[in-house]
């Protein structure tokens, strides 16, 4: 089981490295895109809009034998991950080459099928690692299918969600996502007590719609005002300080707490509010083999078949080496929540209060 103790070993290299420029180690959350392709139509994402070279199964394989054991919280990502009929396969190569502790599998639940195949494979072919399937919900009923832009999404992800909650597989954790918006800040609070009642996921997790280079949806009018956000998270604090989860759960509620004061900083300040380590403890690979710090500026630091696949090469090359000195010098700014995750662990404040949270036994 994923706790935060086993990563405080691998924390002061990560430390060093950003103030100093050594040691060199590789990250240990990574996001990797599998594909941009995507059966949904968000008002929030336009990410279906693009194509890509897509990596084969071998060239995934080689990256990952460049990576060895450094990964530790994974994320497969898209467009709908699923949607690749070789994911299951990717999927397995990463694990015979990484292990990751944590293997985080985001999906819109329109094939349910597919996705229940899939997420049975993943989790027997991963025994060793705890995957977290979180289901997209960003209303109930019509208000989700007008959001995801198809009739009938919301019907095909309860199917879905009905599905994977009957899977026999010890190591799967289901979960529920909403991304807040302009479009749903109002009611969000609404949609978690629905979802509490009657599906009672593992977990629930929200992130904040913001502008991305890699989504397409720069300077489209979808983050909240900054009051709407706050009073959105504010009731959600509330509702979920009655909730009584374990294990996986009970961590993440007590990270997403943190994450929501974080957003609430940035939306009124506009700035690094906590040290970002994306270009030190966290990276993406998009579907083309192009290496990113994050997926908000989404800036090519270069690409690995150009590097005959060694992840090492690219993550401390030239290009990589300037992108760094511009985040660590505060250049850029965001409320991503992957990095948000992994930037708390290297900020003590948010760190304690984090333990704190999980120490408490009500989640007051």
């Amino acid at each position: 089981m994923y706790t935060m103790l086993d990563l405080l070993p691998r924390l002061p290299a990560y430390w060093l490295s950003r103030r100093w420029g050594w040691p060199r180690p590789l990250p240990m959350s990574y996001t990797f895109s599998l594909t941009f392709r995507c059966n949904s139509r968000c008002a929030t994402c336009n990410i279906w809009r693009k194509e890509a070279d897509e990596l084969s199964v071998a060239e995934w394989d080689r990256v990952f034998g460049s990576l060895g054991r450094a990964p530790y919280w994974v994320t497969i990502s898209g467009g709908e991950p699923l949607l690749r009929e070789e994911t299951v396969e990717v999927v397995e190569r990463l694990c015979r080459r990484c292990r990751p502790a944590v293997l985080n599998i985001p999906t819109n639940g329109l094939l349910p099928g597919r996705i229940e195949r899939s997420v049975a494979a993943i989790a027997r072919s991963c025994p060793s690692t705890q995957v977290v399937v979180n289901l997209s919900l960003d209303g109930w009923g019509e208000e989700h299918d007008r959001i995801r832009g198809v009739p009938g999404n919301f019907e095909r992800a309860m199917e879905t969600y009905r599905r994977l909650r009957a899977l026999d597989t010890p190591n799967l954790t289901l979960g529920v996502h909403t991304v807040i918006s302009r479009l749903n800040a109002a009611r969000v609070a609404d949609l978690y007590v629905r979802v509490r009642q009657e599906l009672a996921p593992d977990s629930y997790i929200t992130e904040i719609a913001e502008e991305r280079n890699e989504l397409g949806t720069v300077g489209a009018p979808i983050t909240p005002t900054a009051e709407a956000y706050t009073e959105a998270v504010e009731r959600l604090i509330a509702l979920q300080a009655t909730d009584h989860f374990t294990g996986l759960g009970r961590i993440t509620r007590a990270l997403r707490r943190r994450y929501y004061r974080l957003v609430e900083r940035w939306l009124r300040e506009q700035r690094q509010v906590i040290p970002c380590y994306a270009g030190w403890a966290s990276a993406q690979i998009a579907p083309d083999g192009e290496v990113w710090f994050c997926c908000v500026e989404a800036v090519s630091v270069g690409n690995l078949r150009e590097a005959d696949y060694d992840f090492r090469r690219v993550w401390w090359g030239d290009r990589a080496r300037a992108l760094r000195r511009r985040v660590r010098a505060g250049g850029c700014h965001c409320p991503l929540a992957n990095a948000a995750m992994t930037n708390m662990l290297f900020h003590p404040p948010s760190l304690l209060g984090v333990a704190a949270d999980m120490l408490r036994r009500d989640g007051r």
